[in-house]
């Protein structure tokens, strides 16, 4: 009797180990996918940069660490024109037309050319913007929009930098074109973005909390 129920007490075991190990693997037979809350990648010359043969050598080290409810992102940036300010956005795709952008902040480049900034918010697979309908908007700059069009939400997973300035981009040897990515929408031409990653597969979505 005492061999037959070691038998009976080691079959239950196995079976109890056994369930355990199908529900961490889960159904598909793959384990559930540990949290990403660091990644690290680079910005390059924007399109417009190398269609305009300006910026060579420019680039930035781009690095995200999640602190759960927010991320850190440290930008460093080098190669630019000295003692120039430039505007940082999260944006939905790397080319124009860039779709849904929010200004997240300035970088300001050295008498060298190099410029770093450190940003607290939301840069993972959770960033995203949404307008579930249409609201007066404040008229601050007569470019400004009365009121937003409505949309469901959309992911904003690239990074894209921009000259604050249209003569600084001039000065660079890059077109002198004025677009509305700075605080008073009249910037000059994107600098550097992520423009080397998918429109679907922006960097940010690599932080998974």
């Amino acid at each position: 009797m005492r061999k037959l129920s070691k038998r009976i007490s080691a079959l239950v075991g196995a079976t109890v180990l056994g369930a355990g190990g199908a529900a961490a693997v889960g159904i598909t037979g793959a384990a559930a996918a540990p949290p990403v809350r660091q990644t690290s990648f680079q910005m390059v010359r924007s399109g417009a940069t190398v269609a305009a043969n300006c910026l060579r050598g420019a680039a930035a080290n781009v690095t995200i660490r999640s602190q759960g409810p927010v991320e850190v992102m440290t930008v460093s940036a080098d190669h630019l024109p000295p003692n120039k300010e430039f505007d940082l956005f999260v944006i939905q795709v790397p080319n124009a037309p860039f779709g849904v952008s929010w200004y997240q902040g300035d970088l300001d480049s050295n008498a060298r050319g190099h410029a770093q900034g450190t940003f607290i918010g939301r840069f993972s697979i959770e960033t995203f913007a949404v307008a579930p309908g249409v609201a007066p908007a404040p008229r601050v700059h007569r470019q400004d929009a009365a009121a937003n069009p409505a949309f469901g939400p959309i992911h904003t997973y690239h990074l894209g930098l921009w000259f604050n300035s249209p003569r600084d981009a001039a000065a660079a040897g890059c077109p002198n074109t004025i677009t509305p990515f700075n605080g008073d929408h009249t910037a000059g031409i994107q600098a550097l973005s992520t423009r080397q990653f998918r429109n679907d597969q922006g960097p940010l979505r690599r932080i998974q909390p």
